[in-house]
């Protein structure tokens, strides 16, 4: 297995990228290779006793900022950490890429580099959403703001591919994000999309509401990505409002400080399963080959666990999944 690594990604780059790269070589001894400023990179490296573990660093001596106006061509020329990793990638010398950069630039950069799978219309953005007893695929989270309803069947389909492949979800559920459960419910996509997947072969449940797909009903859910982000945002804004109420009042008196005491490992398990850290990264679905994305607040962990799912999808041979699906 040989991971990918864009060491230039995180807000606070290449620090966690090449503890996290460090670490996921001695745990698994898969090949782990940064992509980055060669010299930075070198001397960060050097400050770990790596043991021989397989940690490779290739030059990637340009940067952009993602407010610059780039055309494709030059894009694809700039030797940017993303733009190398995914040469890499289509080139046959890695299995998976791996960043926690700009979501916008590794799209820009996945289209110019690595292209599209063959009849996919839009590549879409997956987030892997913590639900009653587990997760659920939702996509689009940002990537296509405006779609049509073969691009949400798209979305369905590669998404249940991930759920079953690389999550080990037999038969995944798929719902279609409405305001409604009932059939004819929702906008015009909404209602033109309800008949493609329900023909599609996929197992439809048909459309669902906020409380079905945090209730756990679906494993797989797709709306637009201006949908989709908005309740992405809102839901991650709403579940720190909760835990900071839930802090300041567990604070207020002392009998309620010793009744949190009480109840601390219950609060670690309630944490755990919200942090995004956890899962670390999800697939842009539809790209031509296997590229994580992760959260540009992303610490030594989440890259690691961003790694781990990396490692997953790849053993599950998502891509050539998806492409025989299609």
């Amino acid at each position: 297995m040989r991971i990918v690594l864009d060491a230039m990604g995180s807000d606070k780059f290449p620090d966690p990228e090449v503890q996290a790269a460090v670490k996921a070589a001695e745990l698994w001894g898969d090949e782990i290779i940064l992509t980055g400023n060669k010299d930075l990179l070198t001397r960060k490296l050097k400050s770990f006793n790596i043991n021989n573990a397989p940690v490779r660093i290739i030059d990637a001596p340009d940067m952009f900022k993602m407010d610059d106006k780039i055309s494709a061509g030059k894009l694809r020329r700039l030797q940017t950490s993303m733009g190398v990793g995914m040469d890499l990638l289509k080139n046959g010398e890695a299995d998976a890429f791996v960043t926690a950069g700009n979501t916008g630039g590794a799209m820009a950069t996945g289209l110019t580099r690595l292209g599209r799978i063959r009849g996919i219309k839009r590549p879409a953005l997956s987030v892997l959403l913590p639900v009653k007893d587990g997760n659920c695929v939702f996509a689009d989270i940002g990537a296509n703001t405006v779609c049509k309803p073969i691009h949400l069947l798209q979305f369905a389909k590669m998404g249940s591919q991930y759920a079953e492949k690389a999550m080990g979800i037999s038969n995944p559920r798929v719902g279609l994000l409405s305001n409604g459960e009932e059939e004819g419910k929702g906008n015009d996509l909404v209602k033109e999309t309800f008949p493609l997947l329900k023909d599609s072969g996929l197992n439809f449940i048909g459309n669902v509401e906020g409380k079905e797909l945090f209730g756990g009903e679906a494993d797989v859910v797709v709306t637009d990505g201006f949908t989709g982000n908005i309740l992405i945002k809102s839901s991650e804004a709403v579940a720190k409002l909760l835990m900071d109420i839930l802090k300041e009042e567990l604070m207020a008196t002392p009998i309620r400080k010793l009744g949190a005491l009480l109840a601390k490992s219950a609060f670690g398990g309630v944490k755990k399963k919200m942090d995004p850290r956890e899962i670390g990264a999800a697939p842009l679905l539809g790209l031509d080959g296997l590229v994580m994305i992760g959260h540009g607040r992303s610490d030594e962990k989440a890259l690691l666990n961003a790694i781990k799912s990396a490692r997953q999808a790849a053993k599950a041979n998502l891509i050539e999944e998806i492409k025989a699906s299609l």
